[in-house]
């Protein structure tokens, strides 16, 4: 994901952390429900900390954890105790704490005296509030020092804070209580069997706008902001219903991250898009929303329409090595709703990242075979037209035909492919390659880059376009067979580095070459032996970075541990080539790994074997929900299913190759070509109903890209 993860990480978010995520609001909290500011915790809405000191006591005595459990992403229920003053008794005083984020959040807190006599109680909320962006909290360098003023009115207490000309406001209200300047108290009498309860909200002041309606009560009988959402995304999206019943719970919960990592473009509220993260990228990656809308078209495929719109919008069109822009170039990382400077290189845009702007073609020609409008497809691709030309007249920097990155300003990412920390990309012996870098998997994108746009072409009667790029990637095929392959080793380089040099490392990334079809069919054998060696599959997945190189490191972000997504798209190319035992085994072991998490995935994890540790082993920052890890287990399902569209040929492809382990599948409800179909397999045979008129299902695998760019020369050769 984002460098800041590797060069300047963040300390742990601690044991049994809990994270909910709700459009851009997140709150991260101790297992007992308490913020505390001493730890990367908060209530953070836009970007901003808008609580950092959210303490519950009774009589003085902190709440004993007893259980977290998070109902939906947006939603969780702490429960604990109130240890009696000598800490040996039992208490008879039980504290549930319900929360929910939506603009803001609302605490319902209710305490239970368990005892046969009423308990006296002094119950107290402590609130602060420092206003730090998120990237000061994330590396413990909360510096700016607001101008602060505390208002308390009746119930309600106004925190206000000033720092030059920027100004922020959080509002918290009691239904029961007397604000003070620290927070609210409440003096109760709690009858013997009997309990008391009360309820908070949190609202921030949004510039220049009357304060929202309350943020997440509703009234009675009616659904929250947030409940409403997730009922939205839930009729749009498949029901599954799997004999595996661990599996489908992973599923599940993968459409449940999904829904809340959406976010909206303020410019344009209609179009929703994946953001990266939580709790640290709560907004638009380029490379990160790609991956994980591709991952999800089989769910919704308007979410890489979204993600493609308001990319295409902050497309580059200048040179500013600041904040590394350049003429066509995809964005790294924006801030849709933020005026800071909160990118990397100082600006609210950051452009650093050289696979964006070649997988921004790869996911229009995938959206283009989805079935959306002829003229929505073709207002994007100008946008495409300016990407390739990036390719060619900035991103292959010295005109060898390859693309390669150096990072245009010091304070800019050493790494700008998907292994972004500054130490990602190394020889076998583990000295660092120096730029320009040309990676192994960016050349796979571009190849498929020129693949999707050379069909979209020919899918317009622009024959001459259509051969030009097909021409253009046949070279580059050639080209990259012969100079990333190394014989002696019987796998790909990771990189040529700023030499041409063989970056001779046995890493993950040649995996994605798979996925595209750039591997020589002859090579593919050797490729997964090596993918597949115990040097390289952990029993929990493929690791980034072979046991047997000198910068391997199982803790590391990108030397040696797993990460979902790479292990989905390494799947998916197994299944391309024809390996489906090896592809199996992998989506076996990644699923596994889930029900450790109770069905969510993280971004990584370390890459102990399974043999040394039975449990995978989490990477402590790892993001937990993360877009592409949420829609990693969708995309190893669909590879299996080998489960395609190709709308406007009238083409809906399918045949699985599931492990009897996973039992028979059911889905209803699955989009396709505007109408739903459903979807049966039971024993690997599937039976398709529902298919909108005009849509024929096929037993087979969806023609690849490289068959029908062929089989439109070769007709276009008779003609």
């Amino acid at each position: 994901m984002a460098g800041w993860n590797a060069d300047t990480a963040a300390g742990p978010l601690g044991a049994g952390t809990v994270t909910l995520v709700e459009g851009t609001s997140f709150c991260i909290s101790l297992p007992n429900g308490d913020i505390n500011p001493d730890h990367p915790h908060g209530l953070f809405f836009q970007d901003t900390r808008i609580l950092s000191t959210w303490r519950l006591t009774v009589n003085g005595q902190p709440m004993e954890p007893l259980t977290a459990q998070i109902k939906e992403p947006y939603r969780a229920v702490f429960a604990g105790r109130i240890t009696t003053s000598d800490g040996y008794a039992d208490t008879p005083l039980i504290v549930e704490r319900t929360r929910e984020l939506g603009i803001g959040m609302v605490e319902h807190i209710t305490v239970r005296n368990y005892s046969v006599n009423p308990a006296e109680c002094l119950i107290a909320i402590t609130v602060a509030s420092d206003f730090a962006d998120v990237f000061e909290v994330k590396e413990a360098r909360v510096q700016t020092q607001w101008e602060e003023n505390r208002e308390a009115d009746a119930n309600r207490l106004t925190i206000r804070a000033r720092w030059q000309e920027v100004r922020k406001t959080v509002v918290v209200s009691s239904d029961a209580a007397e604000a003070s300047r620290d927070g609210f108290t409440y003096r109760v009498t709690i009858p013997a069997r009997g309990f008391w309860s009360t309820e908070l909200t949190v609202m921030p002041g949004l510039e220049g706008a009357a304060p929202p309606a309350s943020v997440v009560r509703p009234a009675v009988g009616e659904l929250s902001r947030s409940d409403q959402r997730r009922q939205e995304w839930v009729a749009k999206i498949p029901v599954l219903q799997m004999g595996n019943h661990s599996i489908e719970r992973t599923l599940r919960r993968s459409y449940d991250d999904l829904g809340a990592l959406r976010i909206e473009d303020p410019a344009h509220p209609e179009r929703v898009v994946v953001a990266a993260g939580a709790p640290w990228f709560m907004t638009l990656f380029g490379r990160d929303s790609l991956w994980a809308s591709e991952m999800a078209m089989p769910v919704d495929p308007s979410l890489a329409l979204g993600t493609l719109q308001t990319l295409a919008e902050r497309q580059g069109s200048v040179v500013d090595p600041v904040s590394e822009e350049e003429p066509g170039k995809i964005l790294h990382e924006v801030r849709l709703d933020v005026s800071s400077s909160l990118a990397l290189g100082g600006k609210s845009i950051y452009y650093g990242s050289v696979d964006a702007t070649p997988l921004f073609v790869v996911v229009l020609g995938s959206v283009s075979r989805w079935g959306f409008a002829k003229d929505t497809i073709a207002a994007l691709l100008a946008h495409a037209d300016r990407a390739l030309d990036w390719i060619r007249d900035y991103g292959d920097r010295d005109g060898d035909g390859f693309v390669e990155y150096a990072r245009l300003n010091e304070r800019g990412l050493i790494n700008q492919g998907w292994k972004d920390s500054w130490d990602g990309i190394n020889f076998a012996d583990g000295r660092l390659a120096e730029p320009p870098i040309a990676l192994c998997e960016v050349q796979a994108y571009v190849y498929d880059a020129y693949m999707a746009r050379a069909w979209m072409a020919y899918d317009d009667g622009d024959e001459r376009l259509a051969r030009e790029l097909a021409d253009q990637a046949a070279q580059l095929k050639a080209r990259f067979n012969e100079q990333f392959w190394m014989p002696d080793r019987g796998y790909y380089a990771i990189a040529l580095d700023g030499a041409k040099r063989q970056v001779d490392a046995c890493a993950s990334n040649m995996g994605h070459c798979l996925w595209v079809g750039l591997v020589d069919e002859d090579k593919a054998p050797l490729v997964v032996e090596r993918l597949m060696s115990p040097e390289m599959f952990s029993g929990w997945g493929v690791r980034t970075l072979a046991t047997d190189m000198g910068a391997y490191n199982p803790a590391s972000y990108h030397n040696g541990s797993v990460w979902p997504h790479d292990n989905a798209v390494i799947a998916a190319g197994l299944m391309r080539y024809g390996f489906v035992e090896e592809a199996q085994r992998i989506a076996t072991a990644l699923l596994d790994a889930a029900d450790y998490s109770e069905g969510r995935l993280p971004e990584l994890f370390c890459g102990f074997s399974r043999e040394q540790y039975s449990e995978p082993v989490p990477y402590p920052t790892a993001c937990s929900p993360q877009a592409w890890a949420a829609t990693s287990p969708i995309q190893l399902i669909t590879s299996l299913m080998r489960y395609d569209a190709h709308v406007s040929r009238g083409g809906f492809w399918m045949d699985p190759q599931l492990p009897a382990s996973y039992g028979d599948l059911h889905i209803t409800n699955a989009p396709m070509a505007g109408g739903r179909v459903t979807i049966d397999i039971a024993g690997s045979v599937p039976r398709v109903q529902g298919l909108p008129d005009g849509m024929v299902f096929h037993r087979g695998h969806r023609p690849w890209l490289t068959e029908l760019v062929g089989q439109a020369g070769l007709r276009e050769e008779k003609l």
